[in-house]
């Protein structure tokens, strides 16, 4: 890829997701036209289908930067295995391109495992992260919206984990969506310090009185969507399963034809694209198997705003004072 001028370079593996590279493309189009002229999108895959993809949509293939990668990897393999056996398909060449810095930042929406297997092996974790960490946006009932952290890269997980996201999801909600001040609480089956498993209660001692973050203790899964906690920290496997029951929830309401609300409107996947992965030294997003060209388009845009917030820094950063005080 020649060097050029533009401010941002935004990669994205063009044949990941259930429905590349027709939905991936049209995603990447869409998002040009919102992006400033400073900016520049690098697609990554089969050079000959990308390009008759975008004439047969409608844009021109001199409008991104094309990277030649023919290997797919597909959802079902393994991620290891496959991201070492594949050098030639997009995920792996777009972490390469990424860790010589060759595009500021990376997104797919096909094999997740493939994602998080670049990102520790490729770019790393930031210094002292003990785990990266995914989050879901809750949407508020006024309006606002809140982090779900971690929502399935951490299935089993230890206190001092949790602790982490804590810290890690208040940077995120601080800095990408502007919220002071963010309000953390721990995910428990009751509002009691003594409530919950060992590692609830374990978490709590260990958050309760934390300079680092606005603890305002345990939270139950019917306050997710009130004003009264901003992120709301879990392990991996309890953040997925609260994650597709609100997607469910959402097909429902949708299929009934209750979905024109407002409210429920704003549990579409589609209106925010992505997530990124959290604590890693660089701008990585995941996005949803089956994204269609509105949701790749706002991964994204999403994708420019978090590498903007320089949030892999203010972690790190922030870790730094964590650990220089002993607080965990």
């Amino acid at each position: 890829m020649p060097n050029n001028p533009f401010k941002m370079r935004i990669g994205l593996d063009v044949m990941g997701g259930d429905y590349a590279p027709q939905e991936t493309i049209a995603g990447a189009i869409l998002a040009q036209k919102e992006l400033s002229e400073n900016d520049r999108i690098v697609l990554f895959g089969d050079e000959v289908v990308v390009a008759e993809e975008l004439r047969s949509q409608g844009s021109q293939p001199e409008l991104f930067d094309i990277i030649h990668a023919p290997d797919i990897i597909g959802m079902g393999e393994q991620p290891t295995k496959a991201f070492s056996q594949k050098p030639d398909s997009g995920i792996s060449l777009g972490f390469k391109y990424l860790k010589k810095g060759e595009i500021d930042s990376f997104a797919s929406a096909g094999n997740t495992g493939a994602m998080l297997v670049g990102s520790m092996y490729s770019v790393h974790a930031v210094p002292g992260v003990i785990r990266p960490a995914t989050t879901a946006i809750i949407p508020k009932e006024d309006g606002r919206v809140g982090i779900l952290i971690d929502v399935g890269t951490n299935p089993d997980t230890k206190p001092d984990v949790l602790y982490q996201f804590g810290v890690i999801g208040s940077i995120y909600a601080q800095n990408v969506f502007d919220i002071s001040n963010p309000k953390v609480g721990l995910l428990n089956i009751g509002e009691e310090e003594e409530k919950g498993n060992l590692l609830t209660q374990s978490a709590y001692r260990l958050m309760k009185d934390s300079p680092d973050f606005n603890f305002i203790g345990n939270v139950e899964s019917r306050d997710l969507f009130k004003d009264s906690v901003d992120v709301v920290v879990c392990d991996g496997f309890t953040g997925n399963i609260l994650l597709k029951n609100m997607e469910t929830m959402y097909r429902l309401i949708a299929k009934r034809g209750f979905a024109n609300d407002p409210f429920f409107t704003r549990f579409n996947y589609e209106n925010y694209g992505g997530t990124p992965i959290l604590g890693i030294n660089a701008t990585v997003l995941v996005g949803h198997g089956i994204s269609n060209g509105k949701a790749i388009k706002n991964m994204l845009l999403l994708s420019k705003n978090v590498h903007q917030a320089g949030i892999a820094e203010k972690i790190r950063v922030a870790l730094e004072q964590v650990i220089s005080s002993d607080n965990v």
